[in-house]
């Protein structure tokens, strides 16, 4: 299943993604095996070609592109992860992931539309869910006022930002907005899309690792408005 990619946005001007790039598509390409390739574009339905490079072997490739690069500012991020995206092959984006991951601490508010353009585009949970929990959380957890972006997110047609409004709380713990967790979970309860149904269980059973007894409660009160794959996950480790 191909999914298209969105329009492109705007790449800012980066002498050190000027750098990166070059680099990135030469080492990985050199490491690319057609064969592994194939098994791992059908295994993600799809959704974009593959190199063929297993996880361990593409980060320690990532290592030797990064060596002795500088630290990022907000707009190297950005060329650098918008570049990586506008290649085909799977692993570039995740290359992207991956130091988004890294120093999502130098990025402000400002950066969000960015990480929209990464979610809406060849999107699937392979990037997806690492963009949700390790850049949009970080990012409204520096920046409260994001949150209002997030009820935005999960209002929207296109599955994946609601996928993400749903989980970018996942490493919040006791920080959690438990009156937006839920309400977000009531609010898409009905979707007929098993990634969100799926997100809604996820999302609850990571909060009830900080307060099961919260998650409960909860659906003790709304059990019935859940597909049955939604409270399966969200039970999973703390029962009935």
């Amino acid at each position: 299943m191909t999914v298209a990619g969105k329009a492109a946005r705007a790449v800012p001007h980066s002498a050190l993604a000027d750098t990166v790039l070059p680099r990135l598509t030469e080492v990985y390409g050199a490491a690319a095996d057609p064969e592994r390739a194939g098994a791992m574009r059908a295994y993600m339905k799809d959704v974009a070609p593959f190199l063929g490079i297993p996880t361990p072997e593409r980060r320690a490739l990532s290592r030797t592109v990064l060596s002795g690069t500088a630290r990022p500012g907000e707009a190297d991020c950005a060329a650098i992860a918008l570049r990586c995206w506008a290649l085909p092959e799977r692993e570039y984006h995740y290359f992207a992931v991956d130091y988004l991951r890294r120093h999502v601490g130098r990025c402000s508010s400002a950066f969000l539309p960015v990480v929209r353009h990464l979610i809406t585009t060849v999107p699937w949970w392979d990037t997806v869910d690492l963009l949700a929990a390790h850049v949009v959380g970080p990012l409204v957890a520096a920046d409260p006022g994001l949150a209002t972006a997030m009820d935005a997110w999960i209002a929207d047609d296109d599955l994946w930002p609601a996928r993400t409004a749903l989980l970018h709380q996942l490493r919040f713990k006791e920080d959690t907005d438990t009156e937006r967790l839920f309400g977000y979970c009531l609010r898409r309860s009905g979707h007929p899309d098993f990634f969100i149904r799926k997100a809604i269980g996820w999302a609850l059973r990571e909060y009830a690792k900080t307060d099961p007894d919260a998650v409960r409660a909860f659906l003790a009160r709304e059990r019935g408005r859940f597909a049955a794959l939604t409270v399966r996950e969200a039970l999973k480790n703390i029962g009935a």
